[in-house]
């Protein structure tokens, strides 16, 4: 587990490699880029913008996409009302529902009436998950459920290791409606048995959060799941100069080398208070990709294309 001496060199780093890095050359790769990782509000936890907020901020950086995640509540039905407000700001923007016990757990009904109004994306559980719970034990930087009723740990499998019925509704929903399914913050082990059944379930589309991180994956993990065809997205929070970062900058390169940049993708996750915003964490992880090597094509191809390709901008 880093400690705050860690984070603090971690976060010098940053500053001292990204402050050598073109601002125009950073510029240009954010110009078209999509973070489909963002925690803007309102929540239940606190956070230092709205989702029009967010959206302004990233029109005006020119961004092409924002997905829009709360860990207790789908902002999908709020989106047409965002895209009449923006709408002709050249700005994409999706949501999709997490699978906590707040937004009604593993229950396929709740999910087909998302996907109903628009949902682009179903988490797998987050915060309520028995994995989340037990992985969060005396770690402050995991999303976390103090302000809720305490809530029964969920598991995508039976004691034999079988992926539950309704999981497998739930999984036949994603594939009909060929949205992304993302593991959320389930073990690496539940991880393997979900995309496996999903993946003979015809679910296309297949999405891994920040999975150094609470997951308890190896980089055999990452690579092989890389080779099933799930992208790994790495979390910006965790890298940059952010209250969240717990890894150096090498290991950001080694997390996406162990994908490969052809299945690799950042997201922000930001949005939360004292913390940069999503944009300015874009930026941030957009400069500390160049400045570890990255060539202006691989860091576009992570940041525009393949997100673009996952929610279906292009092929």
């Amino acid at each position: 587990m880093a400690t705050a001496e860690d984070t603090k060199r971690n976060r010098e780093e940053v500053r001292a490699l990204i402050g050598g890095v073109d601002e125009e050359r950073a510029a240009a790769l954010l110009r078209g880029a999509l973070d489909l990782h963002v925690h803007s509000g309102p929540s239940t936890m606190p956070r230092q913008l709205d989702h029009l907020q967010a959206a302004e901020e990233a029109v005006a950086a020119g961004m092409r996409g924002l997905l829009f995640k709360d860990h207790h509540y789908s902002v999908a039905p709020f989106i047409p009302l965002m895209e009449r407000v923006l709408g002709d700001r050249g700005l994409s923007m999706f949501s999709g529902l997490v699978l906590n016990n707040s937004t009604g757990g593993l229950n396929p009904f709740v999910v087909d009436a998302q996907l109903k109004m628009g949902a682009k994306l179903i988490w797998m559980p987050t915060a309520q998950a028995a994995n989340h719970i037990r992985s969060a034990h005396r770690k402050v930087r995991l999303a976390s459920n103090v302000q809720l009723r305490d809530s029964p740990g969920l598991t995508v499998v039976d004691g034999y290791g079988n992926i539950l019925d309704e999981v497998k509704q739930i999984l036949d929903l994603v594939a009909e409606f060929d949205v992304i399914l993302s593991s959320g913050h389930l073990h690496v082990w539940e991880i393997w048995r979900l995309f496996e059944e999903a993946r003979a379930r015809g679910v296309k589309r297949l999405l891994v959060n920040h999975p150094m991180y609470g997951l308890h994956f190896t980089y055999e993990d990452i690579r092989d799941l890389a080779a099933m065809g799930a992208l790994i997205e790495q979390s910006a929070a965790l890298y940059i100069d952010s209250r969240f970062n717990v890894f150096s900058p090498q290991e950001l390169k080694e997390h996406i080398l162990a994908a490969g940049v052809s299945r690799s993708s950042i997201g922000s996750d930001l949005g939360q208070v004292d913390n940069p915003t999503p944009v300015e964490g874009m930026r941030q992880a957009i400069k500390l990709c160049l400045a570890l090597g990255f060539t202006d094509e691989e860091v576009r191809t992570m940041v525009a294309d393949n997100p673009a390709r996952l929610v279906g901008l292009i092929d």
